[in-house]
């Protein structure tokens, strides 16, 4: 009797086994899946992260890029103090060391804003540009053989400048009717 009751205890333990078994399975599917759907998420949130990670670099890259823009904007007059101040020099006076050495300084100015990244807007013959030029009259042409058609730069009143392809200041011209 004793060997009938541990069969039957045994049977009862395999049900309980098998119970327990399944159970656990379906346990482990679920977890499966949980860590599936985390796994996405992580994967989804990681390359979001990237991909703001990238764009803040180019934002900031940006930023940097114009940053010099408003102290730019402030010695620009002083370069065109300095265009100013070269064409009132005299012929005579051109070989004179004191102009050559106030020459090279505008050279070096020059070439200062052009490592930064500034270039002067050409005018002179060109066709009027609204998004370069800024028109500040009309000039009505005098000699018949140089006559140029209407809306060309005949006269740059103020030079214009841009910083890496934006204009930070339009250039001011007077045009041909």
């Amino acid at each position: 009797m004793k060997e009938e009751q541990k069969e039957e205890q045994k049977k009862d333990d395999n049900k309980i086994d098998n119970n327990e078994v399944e159970e656990l399975k379906k346990q482990i599917e679920e977890t499966g899946e949980k860590c599936e759907e985390y796994l996405a998420g992580w994967k989804r949130e990681r390359a979001d992260f990237l991909n703001y990670k990238k764009e803040e670099s180019e934002r900031i890259g940006c930023f940097a890029k114009y940053a010099n823009e408003e102290l730019i904007l402030k010695i620009l007059p002083i370069l065109d103090n300095i265009c100013l101040a070269e064409l009132h020099v005299p012929k005579d006076k051109k070989n004179d060391m004191l102009v050559e050495g106030f020459l090279q300084i505008k050279k070096q100015f020059l070439d200062f804003l052009q490592k930064e990244g500034i270039e002067e807007i050409k005018t002179i013959g060109e066709k009027f540009d609204p998004n370069f030029m800024e028109a500040v009259g009309e000039v009505e042409q005098k000699i018949e053989n140089e006559k140029q058609e209407a809306g060309t730069v005949v006269e740059e009143i103020q030079k214009g400048y841009t910083l890496h392809g934006k204009v930070i200041r339009p250039a001011k011209v007077k045009t041909a009717k």
